[in-house]
């Protein structure tokens, strides 16, 4: 294998991967998880191995022992009386449906691929990503902790009402009402803590011992749920005696009287009984009774008549009644008067609680959400793949049945007023489904006992290790401390905070209030596992390849609608509770960062979106109201490969605010080979500064032979598909009057020329360095608007968009346009104004007229300057420190020249022209006077002045535009004129100025009065935006035209010159 073994540190052999495959024992090799575990410090140690279970054990029997809980024995036969027996059996066949969909759907991913510790919640969170699994798995940990609470109860309430009444701490006895339920409740906490204390410890010592009592627990219900058929066989042939005492067609308390009758013959003489002193004011026949005692009849009737005695017919109905009404006797009349008083209510059963049809949904569903017991264990079983999906379909295949027939037996057994008897107080306290059994009464009581015994402890075992498995994932930082355990693996810490959850379940005491609650954690999981097939089937993801063929994305989506409705069935608004508090977490763990790749669904999700919205986004360029900036930021890198302008990305946040694209680019010289590692660390930097910045974007890092062509390829390959920037953000260079900053200018024009080409909209912030950052505030300030050209719209929507912005919003917007000599300023005012009412924007708006003048003397020397310095850039080769000295020198020789001489006097308002031909006798060419006098010249728009400032326009004589300016701003800034006595000096400069451009003179000029009038106007503003001019078509004179630029910007603190990308992006249309 001499050909692979300078690979084999990165690809192993193919032998030694089977031989770790064969002794893999949790995690998949090589993933993230595996090789965390690894370099974790409890990993490192030697580990003792928890016992493994089978399909049996490990799954069948708990999910049986946590379906057959306490809903069958204590509940089931009041659900049937108030519900009946079509409406019941309705909603154990959804419920049942709904959890085989889900059983299902959790079996073909439990199969696709190892299932360590966590069961469920590792299924959704790999499935569905790390904020779905965490929100769904803390979910489901409530739920299982809760669901452990209300088992215990369940047992408490066994305990205390069927076996031993007596050890009640709290009386019950001669209290009535509030005070006899209040009394229960408190008898329900103490021992509910006891027990919980008991559990958590039984729990603590081993899952194997809660495994061993598993036995015989399960042992306990399966003999109770026998007796309980052979009981129903019973009453074919044999009924039991179980008589039940009807006052006209209401049940009375059994514990209110002796024997069912009014009176009784004595020795042939008539003698009241308890029944008639309970109800008359005396014993003797003469006395005042309840007028419904005296009205009706008293009747035994029979509480278990058979199952060949035909009351299913009577049973098939509902009977929903209001709190504390009466159980009454379906098909018998009474006398009642209805203007008469309620008295002796306390005689009678009364409804506890009001009942509905979905209120028996809420409370019917925890009892069969025990098929993600075994699976809460799967990482102590043996092989996950085989025994969960087995294991969990059987119990619910076996559960199913035995509830159904449940529902169809007990309507055909027992009458309607026992069924309807919640805690038996018309048959002597007994418990209902224990009155049908076989051979004893006793038989379903301590049966039901140790089931609900042992469906506490199987909680109480999967919960701590549900959520050690959310802890070790680390997705959710302050629950990290519960993934410890003892040296074997078991959740010490995790219990503990399951014993305290638990504990104020308990404290409820209620268990028809815990029910509903828990329906909705566990439909919501539910519901979870369900979406997580479908999304995987759909998306076809390569590495879905479940082991279980016997699925189909129609039947998950079943489940998953089921269960949705079910949640909002069960209580709407507890519906939405529990969304909300997913919804919470879910977004704890996005604000967190959950830095977890698990090649979940709903990444498959999104990239299908993704596709698909990029197909819709090439149909076409978007609706001028749709457009916003879609920026491409072109980032400058220092030789570290650190960001050089960190505030360009300042600067982008604050106009994107997180909307719309954003991609920040930077360029790294040289090959790919060679240089990826500067690159990645390019890269990273890009990605750390966005993430301060708070810049939602993507980062592209090129490398090219050179920065010019890997500029060129961002600008050109950026994006995807429709989703390309629109808009290029590059700083103004620093320092591009050096020579060894010439390339950096070089490379600025040349982006002016492509963003041009492209039609794209180009942004360029001069000194960058000055703009605030994101943490900064104006309280007050303006930002002004210099309107030179039509640039559809992007000068006005920059200012709205950095307006949004909190650093920003503060400051007014003000609009300046040009008007030119044959302009009506006034009738363009109130245009302008009107424009903007429509387009909605809030502006101040002024319109300067700028009107005819003559060319300075300094505007001839600033040309004649920058004229000299890029011939000799051309021109000479010189090294470096010899350039420079050689353009100061040049530089220091045209400023001395007109400071050298004092001329005469000359008014500062006279042209050139004229003092040109008084003072030599020289006559100029008709031509070169209107070209000097700048009839046809069109001003060019500004930018504010820094070593970065941006390019002019050139204009066409069509959109000439007359300037005007006063005495003191021309003595300002045009030094020739400031001091009139350096004209004389004109004379003997003139022989150079006639060799200059005229086209570079006009152009100076221009940029020289359109600044000063900026100036004026805006240098207090806290930003300025204007029209860039675009560069020379010919390649000549590039140096100039950034001369142009940075006299144009001169004097401006914050400037940012915008091109227009040839579009319209403004509206005044809805």
């Amino acid at each position: 294998m001499a050909l692979f073994e300078e690979e084999m540190d990165t690809s192993p052999m193919v032998s030694s991967l089977l031989s770790s495959l064969a002794n893999y024992s949790n995690l998949t090799q090589g993933s993230k998880e595996h090789e965390e575990a690894e370099n974790n410090e409890e990993a490192r140690k030697k580990t003792v191995q928890a016992p493994r279970m089978g399909t049996i054990m490990g799954v069948y029997l708990p999910c049986m022992q946590n379906i057959l809980g306490v809903i069958l024995f204590l509940r089931m036969t009041w659900l049937v009386g108030v519900g009946g027996v079509l409406g019941t059996f309705a909603i154990v066949f959804m419920c049942c449906s709904t959890t085989m969909l889900t059983a299902i759907s959790m079996s073909a991913i439990a199969t696709n691929g190892v299932v360590p510790a966590g069961g469920s919640y590792y299924m959704i969170s790999r499935s569905l990503g790390p904020e779905f699994g965490g929100a769904v798995g803390i979910c489901f940990y409530l739920g299982t902790t809760f669901a452990g609470a209300m088992y215990i109860l369940g047992c408490i309430e066994i305990l205390l009402i069927y076996i031993v009444p007596p050890a009640a701490i709290f009386k019950m006895e001669g209290l009535e009402g509030s005070e006899a339920e209040a009394a229960l409740l408190n008898n329900m906490r103490v021992y509910g803590t006891i027990v919980l204390s008991l559990m958590s410890l039984v729990v603590f010592v081993g899952v194997k011992y809660v495994n061993k009592l598993a036995l015989v627990f399960l042992a306990c219900v399966i003999l109770s749920i026998l007796a309980v058929y052979a009981g129903v066989i019973k009453t074919s042939f044999d009924p039991p005696e179980f008589p039940v005492c009807v006052l006209g067609n209401r049940t009375l308390l059994s514990k209110g009287f002796d024997i069912c009758a009014k009176t009784i013959e004595q020795g042939n003489v008539t003698v009241t009984t308890r029944l008639w002193r309970s109800f008359c004011d005396s014993e003797f026949l003469n006395a005042t009774c309840d007028d419904y005692f005296t009205n009706n009849n008293v009747s035994q009737i029979q509480g278990i008549p058979g199952v060949t005695s035909g009351i299913l017919a009577e049973n098939l109905f509902s009977m929903f009644a209001e709190k504390n009404s009466f159980i009454e006797k379906r098909g018998i009349s009474a006398v009642l008067d209805p203007e008469a008083p309620l008295t002796n209510t306390n005689r009678y059963v009364l409804a506890d609680i009001t009942s509905f049809f979905t209120l028996l949904v809420g409370i019917y569903f925890p009892s069969v959400t025990g098929i993600m017991a075994g699976s809460n264990r799967s990482g102590d079983l043996q092989d996950a793949q085989k025994s969960i999906p087995i294991g969990t379909i059987l119990a619910i295949t076996t559960t199913s049945f035995i509830y159904m027939s449940s529902v169809i037996l007990f309507g055909a057994c027992v009458d309607g007023v026992v069924l309807r008897d919640k805690f038996g107080e018309g048959v002597n306290g007994n418990l209902v489904i224990g009155t049908l059994a076989w051979p004893s009464p006793w038989v379903i009581v301590f049966g039901s006992f140790f089931s609900t015994c042992g469906a506490g402890l199987q909680s109480l075992t999967g919960a701590p290790r549900l959520l050690q498995a959310i802890s070790r994932d680390g997705i959710i930082p302050f629950l990290r401390v519960f993934g410890h355990g003892k040296a074997n693996g078991e959740p010490t810490w995790a219990l503990l905070l399951t014993a305290c959850i638990c504990e104020i379940g308990i404290l409820i005491a209620s268990l028809d209030s815990v029910a509903p609650i828990l329906s909705m954690f566990f439909l919501m999981c539910y519901m979870f596992v369900n979406l997580a097939c479908a999304l995987q089937t759909l998306l076809r993801t390569p590495n879905w390849r479940p082991r279980f063929k016997f699925y189909h994305w129609a039947l998950s989506l079943l489940g998953m609608s089921l269960c949705l409705t079910l949640m909002f069935l069960c209580s709407w608004y507890y519906a939405i509770v529990a969304m909300g508090i997913a919804g919470c977490i879910y977004k704890y763990i996005e604000f967190c960062g959950a830095e977890k790749e698990w090649g979940d669904g709903i990444r498959g999700i999104s990239l299908s979106a993704a596709r698909y919205a990029l197909m819709r986004l090439e149909e076409g360029p978007p609706h001028t109201k749709n457009w916003r900036p879609q920026i491409l930021v072109l980032m400058g890198l220092d030789g570290e490969q650190n960001v050089e302008q960190p505030r360009l990305l300042s600067l982008t946040n604050q106009l994107k605010a997180g909307k719309g694209l954003t991609i920040v680019g930077a360029c790294v010289e040289g090959t790919y080979l060679n240089n990826q590692p500067q690159a990645q660390k390019a890269d990273q930097s890009l990605r750390k500064l966005m993430e301060i910045e708070k810049v939602k974007g993507f980062s592209q890092v090129v490398i090219s032979s050179n920065l010019r062509d890997a500029t060129s390829h961002l600008i050109q390959a950026g994006g995807l598909g429709g989703l390309r920037h629109n808009a290029v953000l590059v700083s103004f260079p620093k320092n591009w009057k050096q020579a060894e900053e010439h390339h950096r200018c070089r490379n600025f024009i040349e982006i002016v020329r492509e963003t041009t080409a492209a039609q794209l909209a180009l942004m360029v912030p001069k000194n960058i360095s000055a703009y605030p950052s994101n943490g900064e505030r104006f309280t007050e300030g303006y930002i002004d608007v210099w309107w030179i050209v039509h640039d559809g719209g992007m000068l006005m929507l920059l200012p709205f968009l950095l307006r949004q912005h909190k650093v920003w919003r503060k400051c007014k917007m003000r609009i300046f346009t040009v008007a030119q000599m044959d302009d009506n300023s006034i009738q363009m005012k109130k245009d302008l104004m009107t424009f903007l009412y429509h387009l909605r924007f809030d502006a101040e708006v002024e319109v300067v007229e700028m009107h005819d003048s003559d060319i300075s003397a300094y505007t001839y020397e600033k040309t004649l300057v920058m004229e000299q310095r890029s011939k000799i850039l051309k021109e000479m080769h010189l090294t470096k420190n010899e350039r420079e000295r050689e353009i100061q020198s040049i530089t220091d020789v045209s400023r001395g020249s007109i400071r050298r001489k004092n001329p005469s006097n000359l008014h500062p308002q006279r042209s050139i022209a004229e003092e040109s031909v008084t003072g030599s006798g020289e006559e100029k060419p008709e031509e070169e006077v209107q070209l000097i006098q700048g009839k046809n010249a069109t001003p060019t728009p500004t930018s504010p002045t820094s070593p970065t400032a941006p390019t002019p326009v050139a204009m066409s004589p069509g959109e000439e535009i007359q300037m005007t300016w006063t005495d003191e701003t021309e003595k300002t800034n045009n030094p020739a004129v400031a001091n009139p006595e350096n004209i004389k000096d004109m004379f003997n400069m003139k022989p150079e100025w006639e060799n200059l451009n005229q086209s570079n003179v006009r152009r100076m000029h221009h940029a020289q009065k359109l600044n000063e009038v900026i100036v004026k106007k805006s240098q207090e503003a806290k930003l300025v935006l204007l029209n860039m001019p675009g560069p020379p078509r010919n390649r000549t004179g590039e140096e100039n035209y950034m001369e142009f630029l940075e006299v144009l910007t001169e004097g401006l603190n914050r400037v940012l010159l915008v091109r227009g990308g040839g579009r319209e992006v403004i509206t005044i249309y809805s």
